[in-house]
Protein backbone atom coordinates (compact mmCIF):
# COMPACT_ATOMS: atom_id res chain seq x y z
CA UNK A 1 0.00 0.00 0.00
CA UNK A 2 1.20 3.22 -0.84
CA UNK A 3 1.62 6.52 1.94
CA UNK A 4 -0.51 9.04 0.88
CA UNK A 5 2.61 11.22 0.53
CA UNK A 6 3.57 8.95 -3.00
CA UNK A 7 -0.01 9.96 -4.69
CA UNK A 8 0.53 13.02 -7.43
CA UNK A 9 -1.03 16.04 -5.77
CA UNK A 10 -3.77 16.08 -8.87
CA UNK A 11 -4.95 13.10 -8.25
CA UNK A 12 -5.46 13.49 -4.11
CA UNK A 13 -6.76 17.27 -5.72
CA UNK A 14 -9.27 15.37 -7.48
CA UNK A 15 -10.40 12.91 -4.53
CA UNK A 16 -10.54 15.40 -2.20
CA UNK A 17 -12.42 17.19 -4.28
CA UNK A 18 -14.92 14.80 -5.41
CA UNK A 19 -15.67 13.79 -1.03
CA UNK A 20 -15.81 17.12 0.20
CA UNK A 21 -19.06 17.17 -2.94
CA UNK A 22 -20.58 14.16 -1.14
CA UNK A 23 -20.48 15.10 2.16
CA UNK A 24 -24.00 16.97 2.02
CA UNK A 25 -25.39 13.66 1.15
CA UNK A 26 -23.04 11.76 3.18
CA UNK A 27 -22.12 13.16 6.18
CA UNK A 28 -20.39 10.32 7.70
CA UNK A 29 -17.77 11.04 5.54
CA UNK A 30 -16.73 14.03 7.91
CA UNK A 31 -15.69 11.50 10.26
CA UNK A 32 -13.55 9.76 7.38
CA UNK A 33 -9.65 9.14 8.43
CA UNK A 34 -9.26 9.22 4.81
CA UNK A 35 -10.69 12.50 3.43
CA UNK A 36 -8.60 13.88 6.72
CA UNK A 37 -5.56 12.66 5.44
CA UNK A 38 -5.65 13.93 2.27
CA UNK A 39 -6.87 17.05 3.48
CA UNK A 40 -3.85 17.27 5.55
CA UNK A 41 -1.52 16.29 2.99
CA UNK A 42 -2.84 18.85 0.45
CA UNK A 43 -3.11 21.57 2.97
CA UNK A 44 0.99 20.80 3.43
CA UNK A 45 1.52 21.24 -0.09
CA UNK A 46 -0.63 24.96 -0.58
CA UNK A 47 0.97 25.71 2.20
CA UNK A 48 4.33 24.96 0.60
CA UNK A 49 2.84 27.18 -2.23
CA UNK A 50 1.94 29.87 -0.19
CA UNK A 51 -1.68 29.33 0.29
CA UNK A 52 -3.60 30.84 3.11
CA UNK A 53 -5.59 27.48 3.70
CA UNK A 54 -7.35 28.97 5.89
CA UNK A 55 -8.91 32.10 3.31
CA UNK A 56 -11.25 29.69 1.29
CA UNK A 57 -11.54 31.50 -2.08
CA UNK A 58 -7.29 31.36 -2.16
CA UNK A 59 -7.81 27.68 -0.71
CA UNK A 60 -10.43 26.51 -3.20
CA UNK A 61 -8.39 28.08 -5.77
CA UNK A 62 -5.26 26.03 -5.51
CA UNK A 63 -7.76 23.43 -4.97
CA UNK A 64 -8.82 23.75 -8.48
CA UNK A 65 -5.30 24.16 -10.29
CA UNK A 66 -5.45 28.15 -10.43
CA UNK A 67 -9.54 28.43 -11.88
CA UNK A 68 -11.51 30.51 -9.73
CA UNK A 69 -14.95 28.92 -8.98
CA UNK A 70 -17.40 31.45 -8.55
CA UNK A 71 -20.46 30.24 -6.44
CA UNK A 72 -23.88 31.59 -7.10
CA UNK A 73 -26.78 32.18 -4.97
Amino acid sequence: MNSIDQYPLDELKLVYLTLHAALPSTPDLMDSALLQDVQTRLQKAAKGDGVDVSHHAQWATWLNNGVVRLQLK
